[in-house]
């Protein structure tokens, strides 16, 4: 629950907070102070990072030199660098990663991670988990709430704006949704304001229920966890199916880059135009 308060700033420093609404990640003059005050605070935000890196890539075979998928590189690093990094800059230095297809070549770039400034903690399948079948292998490393992501995309979100956003929800998980033009490709969001009623597998373009999709990064609680079968389970078909009928499921779109470098006309895209961190 939020209160209204009313404050009395000096004009120059109110000037240098205006300078950084832009409408997008900052939205207002409020918003603005808030997100200020947090990171004055230290307001609790997740520590811990889950990254599914255990993907064999098949449709990158010609590209990848059998490496596995996460160890491509995109601008002279590893793609799962990125995400690494990512987690990095909003201090969440915590790392554990799902591996299975050639865990060994990825622990041996990656080790502990102190070489990029974390900690890296592994559990490997000893056969494929799906997306979902990982997390419970981590359940009793995950005991508050935790982002979770894709090792083979590539994305650039505030993430200190969405876990804000997850906390005001008040719902079990929180989907980054980011835009495309052509979304048949894709599974799209059906929102009813916030909440994810559902996901449409790969519409056609002309009747697509909006341009949203599924941009692979969560911010989950525990009890997610719960939710997920033994075995083999994918999170977009045996979990937030589950979790949107409950309205436990929101969206938070976001505008920053984003790459999925699954297909290797994909890969090449996101090798030209992915920016790095701005």
């Amino acid at each position: 629950m939020k209160e209204r308060v009313t404050l009395t700033l000096d004009r120059g420093l109110l000037e240098r907070i205006d300078k950084s609404i832009d409408g997008g990640r900052v939205k207002n003059r409020s918003h603005a102070v808030e997100m200020l005050l947090r990171q004055a605070v230290g307001v609790e935000k997740p520590t811990k990072a889950f990254i599914l890196a255990g993907g064999k890539g098949k449709r990158l075979k010609l590209l990848s030199k059998d490496l596995p998928k996460p160890l491509m590189e995109i601008k002279g690093k590893p793609i799962i660098q990125y995400n690494i990094e990512l987690f990095k800059k909003y201090g969440i230095k915590d790392i554990i990663l799902a591996v299975g297809y050639k865990a060994d070549l990825i622990k041996k770039k990656l080790g502990d991670g102190k070489k990029l400034g974390v900690n890296i903690t592994y559990v490997e399948e000893k056969n494929a988990l799906g997306t979902a079948g990982p997390l419970r292998l981590a359940k009793n490393l995950l005991k508050e709430p935790f982002i979770m992501c894709n090792a083979d995309e590539l994305k650039d979100i505030d993430l200190d704006d969405m876990f804000l956003f997850h906390q005001e929800t008040k719902g079990c998980a929180t989907i980054a949704l980011t835009s495309v033009q052509d979304p048949s490709m894709y599974g799209v969001a059906v929102l009813n304001g916030n909440k994810i009623m559902t996901f449409v597998e790969k519409p056609p373009k002309q009747s697509a229920p909006s341009n949203l999709i599924n941009a692979g990064l969560y911010i989950l609680d525990p009890k997610v966890i719960d939710y997920i079968p033994e075995g083999f389970a994918m999170m977009e078909t045996d979990v937030f199916p589950k979790l949107a009928t409950g309205e436990e499921l929101f969206g938070y779109p976001f505008s920053g880059q984003w790459f999925d470098t699954g297909t290797p006309e994909r890969f090449k895209i996101a090798e030209m135009n992915w920016r790095g961190f701005l």
